[in-house]
């Protein structure tokens, strides 16, 4: 039986310095004000000022005070070192966060179904920027060279899955846009599936207004050279719900930034993750979740599998409780599970409460291999130690892909997952067959 040791799991990270602006998403850039110097070598964090050219001493208090700025000229070239890129392999996609992008649309497949349009929309159109804005390099080059933006506008009263397919973007840097708004009182469910070759960076924004409840999956089925990095801003108002998924199986790189904003009273919401890194990979998750109105609820829940040298996954889970949001009710976690050594796992809860009148708030994040008892139970009954193995990650996983709704998709990603056990359990194999030959 072979023994897998630990991923590394990292201390929760402090606040550094960096630069401040008010938050707003009117769909304008926030004009940049004189920037400071933060990182944890007094490296430069946000932006450049461009009025004085002053850099101003003033630390972010709060994570809602991150520069924004939908111009990629706003933002210094990150170098590794600051908050948001240290754990990101910097030199893989370089040419998504400063390089030069192909901005045209590139058609997805769907089929009509009945209360969702699909349609493209020009820049200058109300809906884009009405989410959010970047916080960082590569989503601004996004934002800057996109040409016009997919909307997605949800008008049904049944959840029925409404499907958006992308594939074939080729390996040539590429930037895109989309917009997903769902109308008072509405419900729906969305699923943006990706698939094929692709070097991408875009945004994706979710307006869920008054009443409605949506949910919004984005599955990655990368091909194993595929880039993509992706910001992902939502929206959710007055008695609205919304439910986030983000399965990433395929990719290269793969990060996946959700920032949910809950700015409307008895807004909520619940954030799911699953994510699966083979040998080599890196897939990245930074969840925030904005409480800004009284009265709202966030469930944050990320699950990850590893298995091959070098695999490599990061979540950072930062909940904002500001000091408007009296009766907030909010948890995150982060699981990993480790199916060989040679895997890292950085895992960061972050929690910044601002009002002490809130129900509950809390964070937990774990990183280990198999539980022996479980394995020694199932084997008890007869069941062989692969097979085992297989059973016990089909179970940990399952929790996230039964959230989705939609029983064609729960049952492909069901699918998916046991092709990656396979492929660990071939790998585990012929290690042993190497291991036997040269004993």
């Amino acid at each position: 039986m072979t023994s897998a040791a630990p991923a590394r799991t990292t201390a929760p990270e402090s606040t550094v310095p960096g630069a401040g602006v008010d938050g707003s998403t009117t769909g304008q850039a926030t004009p940049a004000s004189p920037q400071t110097v933060g990182g944890h070598r007094g490296e430069p964090m946000g932006s450049r000022s461009h009025t004085d050219g002053a850099w101003q001493e003033k630390p972010v208090q709060t994570r809602s005070e991150r520069f924004t700025s939908v111009k990629v000229g706003d933002f210094d070239q990150p170098s590794g070192h600051e908050l948001e890129w240290k754990l990101t392999p910097i030199k893989l996609v370089a040419d998504l966060i400063s390089g030069e992008l192909d901005g045209t649309p590139v058609e997805p497949s769907a089929d009509d179904v009945d209360g969702y349009t699909l349609s493209w929309v020009d820049r200058t159109d109300l809906r884009v920027g009405s989410a959010g804005l970047p916080e960082e390099k590569a989503s601004a080059n996004a934002w800057s060279a996109f040409e016009k933006a997919l909307a997605i506008d949800v008008t049904s009263e049944t959840p029925t899955a409404f499907i958006v397919k992308r594939d074939g973007l080729g390996s040539g840097a590429r930037a895109a846009h989309t917009v997903i708004t769902a109308e008072p009182n509405s419900r729906g469910l969305v699923i943006l599936e990706n698939a094929g070759d692709a070097r991408l960076t875009e945004n994706v924004e979710i307006v869920v207004r008054e009443g409605a409840h949506v949910t919004v999956v984005s599955v990655q089925e990368w091909n194993d050279s595929a880039v993509h990095l992706s910001s992902h801003f939502a929206q959710v108002g007055r008695d609205a719900s919304l439910r986030h998924i983000v399965v990433s199986l395929g990719g290269s790189v793969v990060r996946l930034n959700p920032s949910i904003h809950l700015s409307g009273q008895g807004s909520n919401t619940d954030a799911y993750g699953l994510y699966f890194a083979d040998a080599g990979q890196h897939l990245e998750q930074r969840v925030y979740i904005d409480h800004e109105a009284e009265n709202s609820r966030s469930r944050v829940k990320y699950k990850g599998a590893l298995q091959g040298e070098g695999a490599h996954t990061v979540w950072v889970g930062d909940v904002l409780i500001r000091q408007t949001a009296n009766g907030t009710d909010s948890y995150e976690e982060n699981r990993n599970l480790v199916l060989s050594e040679g895997t890292r796992a950085d895992s960061i809860p972050n929690l910044e409460i601002e009002t002490g009148n809130i129900l509950g708030a809390g964070h937990a994040s774990s990183t280990g291999r198999f539980d022996d008892e479980q394995l020694f139970y199932l084997q008890s009954r007869g069941i062989s130690e692969e097979e085992a193995r297989r059973l016990v990650v089909r179970g940990f996983l399952a929790e996230i892909i039964q959230q989705i709704g939609s029983a064609a998709v729960e049952d492909r990603l069901h699918r998916a997952v046991e092709a990656e056990l396979m492929i660990a359990g071939a790998a585990s194999a012929a290690a042993g067959t190497d291991a036997a030959v040269s004993e």
